[in-house]
């Protein structure tokens, strides 16, 4: 019998998660027989490999490869796919019992699109199981949405056919480190014609709390990967989506000419949510400039 559904999973060192993370990927109301699950693993040495045999599952392979990247391992395991369909999800995140049976439906009904599901974040796992008993009540998401921008297309809850992913050229390798790889690959099939199905009750819970230290650091990564966005294509839409405009810059110049202000609100960042939000911006737009070479 053919396989339906290929899960691609990137990995590095993330055994404490894959651990409660791939049972729920085995307990899917999809016919077990009918799916794989890709675990593409960039050099890990924390037991991951062993993990995976010990859960003993026929379905579920175990694919190692040379660190490049998650645009890299996606690419090996879009490669190495035996599904006619791949749904891309992520070592830190939780499966929904439905999650694939309703990425295949959307396709069944659909051959020529992409799909994109619900992601609810999580702090912890007795987050999980308390949201998970009613999860419509912690979407950020509107229901009634049909379809998604480009923008949208993240890749911990996405499903592509994978001839079409092989047509685009799936991920781009020159986007390593953190930042906009999915984004870079939705932009491309909403240029080939396809349309970003959005599907509200394919839901997965991402189980990855990001200190603020850590998300400045990522903030600042994703302005550099902007800016290679930018270039690749010189499309404005790109420029204004992605928060390329004079008034950001004019912000941020502002902050970095006023260290009073800006240790100020470093400091409320730690408690209050605007502040919190200025300073990601601003970390967000010194990565851009970085990147620019304008800094």
């Amino acid at each position: 019998m053919s396989i339906k559904i290929s899960v691609v999973i990137p990995t590095y060192n993330r055994a404490d998660k894959l651990k409660e993370v791939l049972p729920t990927l085995l307990r899917q109301t999809f016919p077990q027989e009918d799916y794989e699950i890709l675990l593409c693993d960039s050099g890990s040495t924390d037991g991951t490999e062993e993990l995976v045999k010990g859960l003993n599952a026929p379905n579920l392979r175990f694919l190692p490869g040379p660190n490049l990247g998650r645009s890299g391992a996606r690419n090996r395991g879009i490669d190495e796919a035996k599904g006619e369909i791949i749904l891309f999800t992520d070592a830190d995140i939780l499966a929904d019992p439905q999650l694939l049976e309703l990425h295949w439906q959307k396709h069944s009904e659909n051959r020529d699109c992409a799909a994109v599901g619900n992601e609810i974040q999580v702090k912890t796992l007795e987050e999980y199981y308390e949201f998970s008993q009613e999860p419509e009540h912690h979407s950020r998401h509107n229901p009634e949405r049909k379809f998604l921008p480009w923008h949208h297309f993240l890749t911990g809850n996405a499903s592509v056919p994978k001839a079409i992913l092989q047509k685009v050229g799936g991920f781009d390798l020159a986007f390593q480190g953190y930042g906009h790889e999915d984004l870079e690959l939705g932009y491309r099939l909403i240029k080939a014609g396809l349309k970003i199905h959005y599907l509200p009750k394919a839901i997965n819970y991402h189980w990855h709390p990001v200190g603020y230290e850590e998300q400045k650091g990522r903030m600042r990564l994703a302005g550099h990967s902007t800016i290679r966005f930018y270039r690749k294509y010189h499309d404005l839409r790109i420029s204004l989506q992605m928060g390329m405009n004079p008034l950001s810059m004019l912000v941020h110049s502002f902050l970095k000419s006023s260290p009073y202000i800006l240790r100020l609100l470093d400091r409320l960042g730690e408690r209050y949510k605007l502040a919190r939000e200025i300073i990601y911006q601003y970390h967000y737009v010194t990565g851009m400039k970085e990147a620019m070479g304008t800094l």
